[in-house]
């Protein structure tokens, strides 16, 4: 029989395993809890372990761009993120290798449109090494500087020939990423600061030395049960969406690991073995989580900590903005003014002591910020507001 463990349960869970009760010590512990942190948004990363530990700023870049004990890499779902540097073959294995092939195959395609002679898929091939030469040769490097050391890379392209949203382009960047998701090269220091988009490459093995490949099989059983040690339980379907395989290899995965069945209030979930009994409920913790922060951004089904504040707090492509949290569920939104002061709009009413919390939270996050203001790089209804 299923254990019913409804979303009291889920959201006492994600209060204490998310570290919103209580502040990690350093910016790798933070990414441990959350599995990884999302990187679409630079500013995620840092705003994301500002909520959730005694860590600043500084301690975020010494981690990824000195200790190296965090990396920034194409992962689930095709999208950025910030991970372990222990995890890194992981998510390799288990995401970024089939996010390679799907690309090299759709560069193949858009190749065509360039007129070039031979095989292409040989031609591609001699590029990438190329590319990788070149960036040993210079690295740490910028796009540019790789391109100058492998001129191939400024072969043009056409992509969605003779549409209205026909573009042009050289293949610089579109290399780059290949090379990225199949773990050849990895993105380093930004130039400017931590809210720079513009990054150094280097080679992954000077990067990283000594990173050993894990089995694909291996691999996604190891990130499924990560996941479900973070965000479950919840049901299978937010797994599949998270990690953006297929359900073969979600079935595949599930079955290594042979979850608990649960019941959660929507419906039939599953949860690490031994992971399906009552946990005890933390104290009322008020947090301001940023811009897609790994906590919302864990589940595609969030009814159950969202409410109906998403129209107000998503944009229409599926970002969330700046959130508000009180007792394991989103209240509200924030934003910054221009002079970075932090202005905070609740959505519902969270009494006296849950407003005072929230206010005090603000005011730690505006101290810990130094004046500086964060434009998140997708804008939110509530957000926006805020800010003007």
């Amino acid at each position: 029989m299923s254990t019913k463990l409804g979303n009291d349960q889920r959201r006492a869970r994600l209060v204490t395993r998310h570290r919103l009760h209580a502040p990690a010590d350093d910016p790798v512990a933070v990414a441990e809890s959350l599995v990884a942190l999302h990187a679409t948004d630079p500013a995620t990363v840092h705003l994301s372990v500002l909520a959730r530990s005694r860590a600043g700023t500084e301690d975020v870049e010494r981690a990824l761009y000195d200790d190296r004990t965090l990396v920034r890499m194409l992962g689930m779902r095709r999208t950025m993120f910030v991970v372990p540097a222990a995890l890194v073959p992981v998510v390799q294995a288990a995401c970024a290798d089939d996010i390679a092939v799907k690309q090299r195959k759709l560069l193949l395609q858009h190749l065509a449109t360039a007129e070039l002679d031979g095989d292409l898929s040989v031609w591609l091939a001699e590029v990438e090494d190329g590319a990788h030469a070149a960036l040993k040769a210079r690295e740490p490097a910028f796009a540019q500087q790789i391109a100058d050391g492998e001129p191939r890379l400024r072969t043009e392209i056409v992509v969605a020939a003779g549409k209205p949203y026909e573009s042009r382009g050289y293949i610089t960047n579109r290399v780059l990423f290949l090379l990225a998701a199949s773990g050849r090269i990895v993105r380093g220091r930004p130039r400017g600061t931590w809210l720079s988009t513009q990054y150094a490459w280097s080679t992954t093995e000077t990067w990283l030395p000594g990173l050993e490949p894990v089995d694909a099989d291996t691999a996604r059983v190891e990130l499924a049960r990560r996941w479900l040690r973070a965000f479950g339980p919840a049901p299978v379907a937010d797994l599949k969406w998270w990690t953006g395989w297929t359900a073969g290899q979600v079935k595949r995965a599930l079955t290594a690991i042979g979850p608990a069945e649960v019941d959660l209030d929507g419906g039939p979930g599953i949860a690490l073995p031994g992971d399906d009994e009552p946990v005890p409920e933390p104290e009322p913790v008020a947090a301001l989580l940023p811009a897609l922060d790994p906590t919302p951004m864990g589940w595609q089904e969030r009814g159950w900590f969202l409410g109906e504040h998403q129209p107000l707090l998503f944009d229409r492509t599926g970002n969330i903005g700046p959130t508000v949290w009180w007792e394991g569920r989103v209240v509200g939104g924030w934003g910054q003014r221009p002079d970075g002061e932090i202005a905070i709009r609740l959505l519902e009413d969270i009494g006296a002591d849950g407003t005072a919390a929230v206010e005090a939270a603000a005011e730690r996050l505006h101290g810990r910020l130094a004046g500086i203001a964060v434009i998140p790089k997708f804008r939110t209804p509530v957000e926006r507001d805020l800010s003007s």
